[in-house]
């Protein structure tokens, strides 16, 4: 499938365009997925869910040190700006559910369906494992057609632009990112970034709406005037 989940990308703002699915072929075959379990470190934890965080990442800094098989992502001639990390259940404290129900394996037409937006079939396996499950309600399908409508209901801001600008800060690419969404502030996400200062991620924080709000403050991501770099891969 040829450009898989670019159409509706294709719809919206040009910057879109330089952030999200650039060139994207589905594979054909069945995908080997893994169990995602709780373990001692990582363990089931059923608490009410306080509101929610869509966590996208810059997936030229993923690709420049690739973890696991990556060669979907960061191989061939798929190319993505900011991919699907997954969306998370928050709870009402600092501690967050997680692992609420033993699960299944995901099934291949989800994974098909969505795998250029989030583009590992093991992640979408541990997100739906470790997230998904805590959502009362929800399947696998459900699951990633929430999480993939938020997503691709996100604008961007020119990142080509920000990677270039001298004196780059958090703050600027949340003002910037802010400014692209309609209804969002710059302190309705944190921003993370690798050891050496390259963007990593950033964090929308969502309500129980599925709308974004001010973030918790023990959240974490970095302070609004640390300097940040954007990889901007071979470009």
């Amino acid at each position: 499938m040829r450009y898989a989940m670019i159409g509706m990308a294709l719809l919206a703002a040009p910057q879109v365009l330089s952030a999200q699915t650039l060139q994207c072929t589905a594979p054909s075959g069945l995908q080997s997925i893994r169990p995602d379990l709780p373990s001692q470190s990582q363990p089931t934890r059923v608490l009410p869910i306080g509101g929610y965080t869509l966590a996208i990442t810059w997936s030229p800094q993923y690709c420049r040190d690739p973890k696991g098989d990556s060669s979907f992502q960061c191989g061939g001639a798929n190319r993505f700006g900011f991919t699907l990390h997954g969306l998370w259940p928050d709870g009402v404290g600092k501690d967050w559910p997680q692992y609420c129900r033993p699960t299944a394996i995901i099934p291949q037409a989800v994974v098909r369906r969505h795998i250029c937006a989030t583009p590992s079939a093991q992640l979408m396996q541990h997100e739906w494992s470790k997230h998904g499950t805590c959502m009362s309600g929800y399947s696998p399908a459900r699951y990633f057609q929430r999480s993939n409508a938020l997503y691709y209901g996100l604008r961007f801001p020119d990142m080509e632009g920000l990677s270039r600008r001298n004196a780059l800060t958090a703050g600027d690419l949340a003002t910037a990112f802010a400014a692209a969404n309609r209804g969002m502030t710059a302190d309705m996400m944190r921003v993370t970034a690798t050891r050496e200062g390259w963007l990593d991620e950033i964090w929308i924080c969502l309500n129980k709406a599925f709308r974004p709000a001010r973030c918790p403050v023990h959240q974490g991501g970095l302070s609004p005037n640390t300097p940040l770099k954007i990889w901007r891969g071979s470009r």
